[in-house]
């Protein structure tokens, strides 16, 4: 297992990902992609999974 050399800050890491999420639910194309998938998740899960299927798309 590999040991990571960058000081973990758990808590400046939430904040950043809070802001992200805000930022991103907030944004045109997370709205559409919401109303296009209509998910019963949390806000949490259906950021994650815009990302990921936002950078599947851009990885072709």
């Amino acid at each position: 297992m590999a040991i990571s050399t960058i000081p973990s800050n758990l808590a400046q890491d939430q904040q950043i990902w809070h802001s992200l999420k805000q930022a991103i639910a907030k944004s045109s194309g997370f709205k559409r992609w919401q109303k296009e998938n209509k998910l019963e998740i949390n806000i949490d899960d259906q950021v994650k999974q815009y990302l990921r299927s936002t950078l599947e798309a851009l990885a072709y």
